[in-house]
């Protein structure tokens, strides 16, 4: 395993699902962003670092049957498996790091939520937009949630860039063109208060 794998194992076989920061009991503002425009219930959505994440769990339940979730630690992935009990099997389970995976068909949508903000370095930048311009289909979308301008510096140890959508757009270049954004704040398990912005992005 690389570092960033190892960070992230660690974290998942160390820590609750409730525990952690980013823990939410239901995914609001990702749920609407993805679902929104009468999204079919057949399109293929990617949910990139899934984590442990309920969003699944959300879709599942709105009747989206065509899901992958992909996050560079497995033990994240399996605890979102053992939740899901029999639902998991209808699932595609990706345990890979983004910015060394190639897609292999694109998606409809396409949800980061606080991966992409963890990449301090361009290659790994780079890297990941290799990844985006090959996972999303013309026409499709990017649904990406970073920490804001006034969100925190770190989190789980590591430290982030922060975006505005402006700046996010520019970062992911000329192939995605910004068509909507949203703020939100996020409430920690231990009462902290972070500023997310999310960013849709049109593949052009």
């Amino acid at each position: 395993m690389t570092s960033r794998q190892n960070h992230w194992q660690n974290v998942y076989t160390t820590k609750d699902e409730e525990s952690v920061s980013w823990f939410q009991d239901w995914p609001e503002a990702s749920l609407k962003l993805i679902t929104r425009d009468g999204l079919p219930t057949d399109a293929r959505i990617i949910d990139v670092g899934a984590g442990a994440s309920r969003l699944v769990d959300a879709l599942l339940a709105a009747g989206y049957a065509n899901l992958t979730m992909l996050d560079i630690a497995p033990a994240a992935l399996d605890q979102a498996r053992a939740r899901l009990g029999r639902h998991a099997e209808t699932v595609q389970w990706v345990a890979a790091d983004i910015t060394a995976w190639t897609p292999p068909a694109a998606f409809d949508v396409w949800h980061d939520r606080a991966v992409f903000h963890f990449l301090t370095e361009a290659a790994d930048r780079a890297a990941y937009r290799t990844a985006l311009e090959a996972g999303v289909k013309p026409g499709g979308r990017a649904i990406i949630g970073t920490f804001a301008p006034d969100g925190p510096q770190k989190c789980s140890g590591l430290p982030v860039v922060r975006y505005s959508p402006e700046a996010l757009a520019a970062e992911l270049g000329a192939r995605f063109r910004l068509i909507d954004s949203l703020s939100e704040t996020h409430h920690t398990p231990t009462g902290a208060v972070q500023h997310f912005q999310f960013s849709v992005l049109a593949r052009l």
